[in-house]
């Protein structure tokens, strides 16, 4: 999108492109810059209401705080998923389809998935795996 303003100090014109950013990538410091440009910019006879700026700053903080939250949540259920994976070991598992099978000889962990290394030379991901010996 191309936007298009005036230096209010030089009486210039400029041009820049603004790409739209995906909802995880505005932090709190964007939102506050956002805030102050949106009250520099409003109508002087139609001022926004007050209360109005305090309900958007209070519903950036709640999602903000979520984002947070889920953050911690996903950190805590991939060790929870690497401790699994540790009781494993020495342990004969199959995979839900049946075609995996083996003892689990190490584990390891990437991008957030945990796998158990089979004495085969395959991995298998914790989550498939359907039977434990």
């Amino acid at each position: 999108m191309e936007i298009n303003g005036t230096n209010p100090v030089t009486g210039t014109s400029s041009s820049q492109t603004a790409s739209t950013p995906t909802p995880t990538t505005v932090d709190y410091d964007a939102f506050l810059q956002l805030l102050v440009t949106q009250m520099r910019n409003q109508d002087p006879t139609n001022p926004t209401d007050s209360a109005e700026y305090l309900s958007q700053l209070a519903s950036f903080s709640s999602v903000e705080q979520q984002l947070q939250s889920n953050a911690k949540l996903d950190s805590l259920l991939s060790t929870m998923a690497f401790g699994q994976g540790a009781g494993l070991i020495g342990r004969s598992v199959a995979s839900s389809d049946g075609q995996t099978t083996g003892t689990v000889v190490s584990i390891s962990q990437v991008a957030g998935q945990t796998t158990v290394n089979l004495d085969s030379g395959t991995s298998l991901n914790v989550t498939d795996i359907s039977t434990v010996g």
